[in-house]
């Protein structure tokens, strides 16, 4: 009888000596992680000492981690996992629990490796999922399946933290680029545009979310010659705005040096593809308006043709090449003439424009602006954008302008 107590008092002082032992376990690992989340240790850092905890001190035999990223979920760290539970949709197959269960015979045979499936949720969205193997059968099972538990929600609450933490400063550093791209947009952007005896200019311009690749610009020679130029730079952003910034300073630059349009066109592009080298293009059309001699040459590098409206006709400026910055060297620059007689109106505008959709899909197509030139043919170029932008408000109703659209009017007399 005494021997017999003498072993249940044995027993029994074992069974809270291991208890002892692994709350002091759980009390250093929880400070230990703790620690690492205060010290802002990597992720990959948390992955490690997790896989250590479970296979080191808590005895795991087999054990998956399974983190929710920004747009599917990727293993963050396995111990002794068959390569068969990577080629599955294994998403579909646990995201299905939402507390911790146990894995049946009937559950499907990529959880079958596993004991039980823990889910960690974060503000009612699966953050984590850890598989574990080989704990069941150990002693203090209960405790330890608890206590890993509790530290996986640690982990996983920790790296979620780290992810949203990660995805607001890129938002902000995106914030801060746009904006930075906005104010250098509207830097080149003329505000004032000239006005001559002769002629008369408007424009339009609206950037899609503050941040466009539209850009226009007017240089003056003289009382009857200006150069009208519209262009779309691709790509938004920082990137844009810097390459508008390139693109304007070589214009400004180039159009004095090269007085006839050709030369300045092969000129600009080799400019344009030093900075680019291929990567980015830039849509352009550049006229030179004489009022002198009654001419106008122009050159469209893949641009939306403008309209010329003169002699009661209407007629489409389309005589060019293709794209500039695109490629080293442009072989072909094909150069239109026109005649102006009497008094008339060129419309350039950007690609945006005819991207305008109305409440039933359907596109502010180029009859449209046909029929506003016809339409509106006695009023000032100024007058002119604004029924062309009453026009567009009523078109599009409540939808949203799909992309940056710029107008340049220009309007000339006899």
């Amino acid at each position: 009888m005494q021997n017999t107590l003498a072993l249940h008092d044995k027993e029994s002082l074992l069974k809270m000596e291991r208890e002892l032992n692994l709350k002091q376990l759980q009390i250093k690992s929880l400070l230990a992680i703790t620690q690492a989340i205060n010290d802002n240790v990597s992720a990959n850092g948390l992955y490690g000492m997790y896989k250590t905890f479970l296979t080191w001190d808590m005895g795991v035999n087999r054990m998956a981690l399974f983190i929710k990223g920004d747009e599917e979920w990727t293993c963050a760290t396995h111990q002794n996992v068959s390569d068969q539970i990577f080629t599955e949709d294994i998403a579909t197959i646990f995201t299905q629990y939402d507390r911790m269960h146990t894995v049946q015979k009937n559950d499907h045979h990529s959880l079958r490796e596993f004991d039980i499936v823990i889910p960690v949720y974060h503000k009612k969205m699966p953050i984590a999922y850890a598989l574990i193997d080989g704990i069941k059968a150990s002693e203090d099972a209960y405790n330890k399946i608890e206590f890993i538990t509790t530290y996986t929600n640690i982990i996983a609450v920790a790296l979620e933290n780290k992810r949203l933490f990660k995805r607001q400063v890129e938002q902000e550093t995106l914030r801060r680029e746009m904006d930075l791209a906005s104010k250098v947009q509207r830097m080149l952007i003329p505000e004032e545009l000239p006005q001559g005896a002769r002629y008369e200019l408007d424009a339009i311009y609206k950037p899609h979310l503050n941040i466009g690749g539209d850009y226009f610009d007017i240089v003056r020679y003289d009382e009857n010659r200006i150069v009208l130029c519209i262009a779309d730079i691709s790509g938004k952003g920082i990137a844009a705005a810097l390459l508008m910034a390139n693109f304007q300073a070589n214009l400004q630059s180039l159009i004095y040096q090269y007085r006839d349009l050709q030369t300045f066109l092969i000129a600009i592009n080799q400019a344009v593809f030093r900075i680019t080298k291929g990567d980015k293009f830039i849509t352009l059309f550049i006229g030179e308006l004489d009022l002198k001699s009654r001419k106008f040459s122009y050159i469209n590098a893949g641009h939306f043709p403008p309209f010329l409206k003169c002699h009661n006709n209407i007629s489409r400026l389309d005589q060019g090449c293709t794209i500039i910055g695109a490629f080293d060297n442009i072989q072909k620059v094909d150069m239109g003439e026109c005649d102006l007689q009497g008094e008339g109106l060129i419309l350039m505008f950007t690609d945006g424009l005819t991207d305008l959709k109305n409440n039933e899909g359907k596109f502010f197509e180029e009859e449209y602006l046909a029929h506003a030139i016809a339409t509106y043919k006695g009023h000032s170029a100024k007058e002119f954008n604004q029924l062309l932008l009453t026009q567009l408000e009523q078109f599009k109703g409540e939808m949203d302008y799909p992309d940056d659209i710029a107008v340049l009017t220009c309007r000339f007399n006899a």
